[in-house]
């Protein structure tokens, strides 16, 4: 027999812990495929390593409390068709996603989300075959700890 897997809410706190130990609250779309994470000050340049993006974070909305810069090696870029039918073409990070006691590698496009009200949109890609969404509830797995940067199980 199957294991049942998860159930989360339409918004749950994560970890992206190579970029940041704080919890980021992120809104789980299943309309979107592709997960988005909120990025300023966005420069992607050709090292001997490869490519990298070099970008600002805030995880915590509307607080610029936890901003850090980071650089990170970009695993592929996408064209990516927001809501309202604009195009644009996105690096992506290959990174890893902490969920309660959940690790897990997904891709991230790196995009400004100052006008969203979540700095982190977590897509089908990312939690398939992975979880059950409830759209009917919020933060069904997961509490956040500020002090730690943690998040644990409910």
């Amino acid at each position: 027999m199957a294991k049942a897997k998860p159930v989360i809410g339409w918004r749950e706190w994560v970890v992206v812990p190579e970029l940041s130990a704080i919890p980021i609250k992120a809104k789980i779309d299943t309309g979107a495929r592709t997960s988005a994470l909120h990025a300023f000050d966005l420069s992607v340049d050709e090292r001997s390593e490869g490519t990298w993006a070099t970008f600002e974070i805030h995880p915590t909305q509307r607080s610029l409390a936890h901003r850090s810069r980071v650089s990170y090696p970009v695993h592929a870029f996408r064209n990516v068709k927001s809501s309202t039918g604009h195009s644009e073409r996105r690096p992506v990070i290959r990174t890893v996603m902490k969920i309660a006691g959940y690790r897990y590698r997904i891709d991230l496009t790196l995009t400004s989300r100052d006008e969203m009200g979540f700095r982190m949109l977590l897509g089908r890609a990312a939690i398939r075959r992975r979880f059950v969404v409830d759209p009917g509830s919020s933060f069904l797995l997961t509490k956040t700890i500020k002090e730690t940067g943690d998040t644990t199980t409910s």
